[in-house]
């Protein structure tokens, strides 16, 4: 295996097509398929699948990418260092769900490090895209949250995908909706009380599985429901249609502003929200600056 194949494979795993990768690489089309038919006899694993609409990367070549792409920027490293002589700037890259406080904790580390030495990353999108995201090494940390509904599903993912999953805090339900909804001036509100209301979810593409929603009570029959793809739609919709969204009840007026509250859902229910990481993979002063600034809301958290 060389430096040249992985670089062919991530070209490849890039483009619609062989013939369009042998393009960008400035090579002939046979000679790239060659040198591809040569890494997949060499690893024992079929990396793509060709058909007549052209070429796409198996579930085995996906996690063999994450690898290929990790030792490909890591040799770029040490040749801008000790070849090119560049200063290069260290990067940091976290996904998360949708969680205010986990891009606010993000604000506040990127403010202490600043972005002239460093490069940082935050995608904030779905739960299978944070597991996939930590473990093919797009993402050092991945944020999301486990319940007794999902655990069991989730934590088997994690363990296939070679992940540790580690508690940052514990809370209740709360349900997030604008300061002028007609529930929000209550201490504790039913789902029964809801029901009249738009009850919004966060779109969790192919992956729609009940055990992949970023809402607890993912299974509650509600009597409507809006699906969205971003934070900013989810708010405008509260204020628009009265809609609410199941939350942790960590307010952060700094991102979100002050027109928004948190009240306290008449449930038993309790997330854990915590980080994902690579086993056996230590974390960098970043993702370790990260994760403390991240545990300063276990003191926000609403019991």
């Amino acid at each position: 295996m060389t430096l040249t194949q992985l670089r062919y494979a991530i070209t490849v795993a890039n483009s619609s097509s062989m013939n369009e990768a042998a393009r960008k690489l400035y090579i002939s089309q046979p000679s790239l398929s060659s040198a591809i038919k040569e890494l997949e006899e060499e690893i024992g694993v079929e990396l793509f699948r060709r058909t007549n609409r052209g070429i796409s990367v198996t579930p085995e070549g996906e996690e063999f990418m994450g690898y290929a792409r990790q030792v490909v920027e890591q040799y770029a490293l040490i040749e801008s260092k000790y070849v090119s002589k560049e200063k290069e700037r260290k990067k940091f890259s976290v996904s998360m769900q949708h969680y205010t406080f986990a891009v606010s904790a993000f604000v506040q580390m990127v403010k202490q490090f600043g972005m002239d030495e460093y490069e940082f990353a935050v995608h904030e999108t779905r739960t299978y895209d944070v597991i996939q995201d930590v473990k093919n090494f797009k993402s050092e940390i991945g944020i999301l949250y486990l319940n007794d509904f999902n655990r069991k599903v989730l934590t088997k993912l994690f363990h296939e995908s070679n992940l540790e999953f580690h508690k940052i805090l514990e809370c209740s339900i709360y349900v997030y909706m604008w300061k002028g909804h007609p529930l929000a001036d209550k201490e504790e509100i039913t789902l029964e009380q809801l029901r009249e209301y738009p009850c919004l979810s966060f779109e969790q593409g192919g992956y729609n599985s009940f055990y992949f929603a970023e809402e607890v009570l993912s299974t509650y029959e509600y009597k409507r429901l809006i699906k969205a793809d971003d934070r900013a739609t989810l708010l405008n919709l509260m204020v628009g249609l009265n809609g609410y969204t199941l939350c942790s009840g960590i307010i952060c007026e700094e991102l979100n502003g002050s027109d928004y509250c948190a009240v306290k859902l008449k449930s038993d229910e309790v997330m854990t929200i915590g980080y994902l990481v690579r086993r056996g993979v230590t974390i960098s002063p970043l993702g370790q600056k990260y994760l403390e600034e991240i545990s300063r809301y276990k003191d926000k958290a609403l019991r």
